[in-house]
């Protein structure tokens, strides 16, 4: 895959990423007017965390880490890939089904180890009620993330990005109906993730067998490739642990204050907007494209996607990082504002987006820097990052919350990101020179964070003048839009004065495109 291939990939699934991350953006803004910060909205956000959390674990941030470049390498060589993927998609099936089972007997125990702070109270109650019906989406989305890694390496990217909308335009109708029958929302919404995932995995299966792979669960046969695809997959696995566990002491810090994993949720999903459409897209295009090459010795076709990938990245996400910092305010207060919110709902989810967006370029780079590793099967250094990165969160949280509160929970996050990111890149100077920057990105980068810079002092001064108009029903929307348009023109207009970018680059991918 060329470099400007590899952009308009990551483009097409970008694309799709935000209309995924807007639907699920309305879907939280319709649970924030239906359910507010209140225990129903805590327990669901906590019960349908966990087959998320596991998902992560055994699929998305682990399994197909591994599974993903030998499958590729598999098809680049002309071996046995329907093979492979069968025998793969077999066992993780089978232990997906006892998990599953073993999930929702235990609920009590699960809930409790992700929100003791509910313990005693209405909360603990409705999130193990809320779980049990939600627990077996596990099986469903850890093997529709297999399916989506057989996609993606055919470069069906469409088919896999279109699984989150479907899941988000499900939520929306089912609160809808919920509201017009008059159905206990908790309830709906409980039973509406089931539901889901049975219709995303019946999307993906019919897509993966359209490209001929046609994978139906059975005995798998113990062979060569399967053991080996264990071995990678143990350390990845564990750095997918490592990296719940975060995620774990987070949500224990927020339980035992009222309304804040509720708080952390709505800012959470603010700022996995621009993770998803620009840092996802790009490591799930990247990924099997490096495996590739390196199975085909091409180390200068390698750099120059990695560094153009880079680029993109970092061109797209630091303006990002500048607005979410500067005009949190604004960005919450009007957009959830409405029916159960309240002033002190948006003071504090606000504090948290800016803490969260402060790391977003460390989320993004590591997608960018992973990739370099599991293309090389190399899954036992990133745990080792992940096991340091885990020790400054849990450290940072539980020290930091006597003295900040629920905040200590989002900056944690933020800062153990960046000592994984500088891990990874430090770990990738060894590597070849696929891992090296380029003489463009190095002129570029120092001029994309100049126009970032330019657009917060303009973003800043714009929302002091536009406050009354953003505090006011009848036009708050469109003075958000006008804020929004200002910062655009201002960080484009600005990097393309200073020689951050060609405006024609980003033209000539929407054309390509």
């Amino acid at each position: 895959m060329k470099p400007i291939r590899l952009i308009r990939s990551v483009v097409t699934v970008g694309g799709w990423t935000l209309l995924s991350r807007g639907a699920g953006f309305v879907r939280d803004v319709m649970m924030a007017a239906y359910l507010g910060s209140g225990p129903v909205a805590e327990a669901f956000f906590v019960a349908f965390s966990l087959p998320n959390m596991f998902r992560r674990f055994f699929a998305e941030g682990a399994f197909n880490m591994a599974f993903v470049p030998m499958f590729a390498k598999k098809l680049e060589g002309g071996e046995d890939a329907k093979g492979f993927a069968r025998d793969a998609f077999s066992g993780l099936a089978g232990v997906l089904v006892v998990f599953s089972l073993l999930g929702t007997l235990l609920m009590p125990w699960l809930v409790w180890a992700m929100a003791s702070g509910f313990a005693g109270d209405e909360r603990f109650t409705l999130a193990v009620q809320f779980g049990r019906i939600a627990f077996s989406y596990i099986l469903f989305i850890s093997l529709v993330a297999l399916l989506s890694g057989v996609l993606n390496t055919f470069g069906r990217f469409t088919e896999a990005s279109f699984v989150p909308v479907l899941m988000n335009l499900m939520f929306i109708a089912a609160m809808l109906l919920a509201d017009r029958a008059g159905w206990d929302m908790g309830l709906t919404l409980a039973w509406t993730v089931p539901l889901t995932g049975i219709a995303q995995f019946a999307f993906t299966w019919y897509s993966a067998r359209r490209q001929g792979f046609t994978l139906l669960p059975g005995i798998p046969r113990w062979t060569p490739e399967l053991k080996r695809l264990l071995i990678i997959a143990g350390p990845a696995v564990l750095a997918g642990g490592v990296v719940q566990i975060n995620l774990l002491v987070g949500r224990q810090v927020a339980s035992y204050t009222e309304g804040a994993v509720a708080w952390l949720n709505y800012a959470d999903r603010l700022y996995q907007l621009p993770l998803g459409v620009v840092g996802i897209a790009i490591g799930t295009v990247l990924l099997p494209d490096l495996s590739r090459r390196l199975r085909a010795g091409d180390a200068e076709g390698g750099r120059a996607s990695f560094n153009r990938g880079t680029e993109f990245a970092l061109a797209l996400t630091l303006p990002a990082t500048v607005a979410l910092m500067v005009i949190a305010g604004p960005l919450v207060s009007v957009l959830y504002g409405r029916g159960s919110w309240t002033a002190e709902d948006t003071w504090a989810t606000s504090l948290a987006l800016a803490l969260y967006g402060a790391g977003l370029p460390a989320f993004v780079m590591h997608k960018v820097l992973q990739p370099l590793y599991y293309a090389r099967e190399d899954t036992r250094r990133p745990f080792r990052y992940a096991l340091w990165s885990m020790v400054v969160n849990a450290g940072l949280a539980i020290g930091l919350s006597p003295l900040i509160g629920f905040a200590a929970a989002a900056l944690a996050t933020t800062l153990s990101a960046w000592a994984m990111v500088w891990q990874l890149w430090s770990g990738s100077r060894g590597m070849g020179t696929e891992a090296q920057w380029d003489d463009r990105l190095k002129s570029r980068l120092p001029r994309i964070v100049a126009a970032a810079a330019l657009m917060g002092a303009v973003l800043w001064v714009a929302a002091g003048a536009m406050a009354p108009l953003l505090a006011s029903p009848g036009w708050r929307y469109l003075a958000l839009a006008g804020l929004v348009m200002i910062g655009v023109v201002s960080y484009f207009g600005g990097g393309a004065a200073l020689g951050a970018f060609r405006l024609s680059d980003f033209k000539g991918l929407r054309r390509r495109r």
